[in-house]
């Protein structure tokens, strides 16, 4: 089978995803937040506050609130994870940040499988968390016409 050929059966055999999708990060307790899916961001970011790391178990730890909902400020959540790495991430405007990498599963739909998510201050944008590229590459593919074609608000 030639590449081109091989691309086109996996093209067809990927599920799709809205520009936005509801989603979950069940390890974190949340049941749903929505996502903003960016093929122009490689990493995923998730909106937090309070952040802090500390050493439990013999590894790097972190604690964090996070609002789940847009426009509510009055929810919030406080997950605890274990620090994967620290990176210098790029955002949109070009401006540098050290961020906080961690692994969590994320479930939109039926389907659940681990990504790297970024933890930084998303306050002023309007989605809580951003779904980068990395997430989903061979997983799905994206039509940016459309929105919430797998995820369900429940």
């Amino acid at each position: 089978m030639t590449r081109k050929a091989e691309h086109l059966a996996r093209r067809q055999t990927l599920p799709a995803l809205g520009w936005r999708e509801w989603a979950a990060l069940p390890e974190l307790g949340v049941a749903r937040i929505k996502a903003k899916v960016d093929t122009g961001a490689r990493t995923s970011a998730l909106h937090t506050h309070h952040v802090e790391r500390y050493r439990g178990g013999g590894v790097d730890r972190v604690r964090f609130l996070l609002h789940p909902l847009q426009r509510h400020n009055d929810i919030d959540l406080e997950c605890k994870a274990r620090v994967l790495a620290e990176r210098v991430v790029s955002d949109s405007g070009g401006h540098r940040e050290k961020r906080i990498v961690i692994e969590t599963p994320i479930r939109i739909g039926d389907y659940e499988w681990p990504i790297e998510i970024t933890l930084t201050d998303r306050d002023t944008m309007l989605f809580r968390m951003l779904l980068g590229r990395t997430a989903i590459t061979k997983r799905f593919l994206v039509n940016p016409a459309a929105s919430y074609l797998v995820g369900r608000k429940e």
